[in-house]
């Protein structure tokens, strides 16, 4: 599977998952952190893939924040993520 090839399998979920009530610096400072995580992993577009085609409502999947692949689906843009084979 996909998962077991990820580079956050190890780190745990702390950073790709904001507590509650995280706002402002300190969550635009911990989503940066975990794209970070996302922009090196060699299975980036499989984990996008996946938070799109479940619905993930929390958390940073595939590079993409909840709002951002909120604002994606809104748009029509999930579409070309889950039927691109790169």
């Amino acid at each position: 599977m996909w998962q077991e090839r990820a580079a956050c399998r190890e780190l745990g979920s702390r950073l790709f998952f904001h507590p509650a009530g995280e706002r402002g610096p300190e969550r635009e400072a911990r989503d940066a952190a975990a794209k970070e995580v996302c922009a090196l992993c060699p299975v980036q577009r499989d984990c996008l893939r996946h938070a799109l085609r479940v619905g993930e409502p929390f958390g940073v999947w595939g590079g993409l924040t909840e709002d951002e692949r909120r604002r994606l689906r809104a748009v029509g843009g999930e579409r070309s993520v889950l039927s691109s084979t790169a």
